[in-house]
Parts: structure tokens; sequence; C-alpha cells
């Protein structure tokens, strides 16, 4: 076993778990799941069947990732994150053929207590504020915040605020790497500034 899993953790035949992953107390990993290298999987976390982790995903304690939800590489969910995976369930009526997807992209970080419904993208790097209703697709890099989730703004891969000039160019405060919002949509440019460049 090339993985962590602690004694209080279950873990199903038939899951798939990457080199150096960690699986801490009481969760449960359902057949069918595939987690990816280098995840960290907190205490009281379900993964559903057929759900995908890429590597070095962090997911913190008492999130239930249900079937549908991808993650892509380095995304964070935090404490208490929710997710579903059907529209309009009735404890009557079966629906799982009714299952919609759910994607998180590269680098997206979702914020404690944020409920995301079922069937949208996330975009890579998009920040979800903590306790955040996301009910609509999250453009890249975007920030939302609120019930139901609107965009307040732009953030770098770092996770900072961009702040845009004239030209719709912007820096991160972190790295001095520099951001394009053009036609209402933000890129990270080949050009790594430094701060003062213009």
């Amino acid at each position: 076993m090339n993985h962590f899993a602690h004694d209080t953790a279950v873990v199903d035949q038939g899951s798939s778990i990457g080199a150096g992953t960690k699986i801490w107390h009481f969760s449960h990993i359902m057949t069918g799941t595939t987690i990816g290298n280098d995840c960290i999987i907190g205490q009281n976390v379900m993964i559903g069947e057929g759900v995908v982790l890429g590597n070095k995903v962090k997911v913190q304690n008492n999130v239930s990732l249900y079937t549908g939800v991808v993650c892509e590489d380095d995304v964070f969910l935090g404490p208490s994150v929710v997710f579903t995976n059907v529209i309009n369930p009735r404890s009557a009526i079966p629906r799982k053929d009714q299952f919609r997807k759910t994607i998180v992209r590269k680098g997206a970080t979702i914020g404690a207590n944020a409920t995301l419904v079922c069937g949208n993208e996330i975009g890579e790097y998009a920040f979800i504020g903590a306790g955040a209703v996301v009910t609509h697709p999250v453009l890249p890099y975007s920030l939302v915040t609120g019930n139901p989730a609107r965009q307040l703004g732009w953030v770098s891969e770092y996770g900072h605020r961009l702040q845009f000039d004239d030209q719709g160019r912007a820096l991160c405060a972190e790295t001095g790497e520099e951001y394009q919002l053009k036609d209402g949509r933000v890129s990270k440019t080949s050009r790594n500034s430094q701060a003062g460049d213009y």
C-alpha cells in the first residue's frame, strides 16, 4: 500500500488511491472512487462511487463527495463543503439515473460551508467564498460569494484579488505574474512581470 489510511477509515475494495495520499479518521472511500497522488482527505469525509479526485487535492473535515463529482488537480475543499447530485430529490422517488455532474477545475478553492448545486462547472483557479451557494457555472479566476453566489471580482492563481488597469492588465501581488481581462474572461499571460513594469 503506497498511501496512508487511519485505522478508523473505511476504504472499500475497488477504489484506486494514489501514492502519498493520506486518509484520516472516520472517512469512507467507496468502491469505484479514484483518488490521485498526494491528496489529503480529512476527518469524516465520504467519497462516493465514481468520484474522481486529481493529484494534490485537499478535502477538509466533514465533506461528502457524491457520485458525479470530479475535482481536478490542486483543488481545495474547505470544511463542511456540500455537493449535491440530483436537482429535485424526493425520498420516495429513485433518481439514480438523473445524477448531474459537477466539475471543479484545476486549482479552484471552495470555501468552508459553501454549497454547490449539481450540474455546474467551477472554472480553474476560481475562488468560492465561505458559505456561498453556487447555482450557476463559475468562470476561471473569478471570486464569488453570497447566496446565491455572485461574482465580486477576479483572483490570481495564488488567491490574491486582481486590480485591472484600463488596458485590462493586472499583477498578482505575491508572484508578479501578469493577468489579462478581455471579453469578460481572465487569463494568465506568458509574461512574468514585476510590480512597476507599467
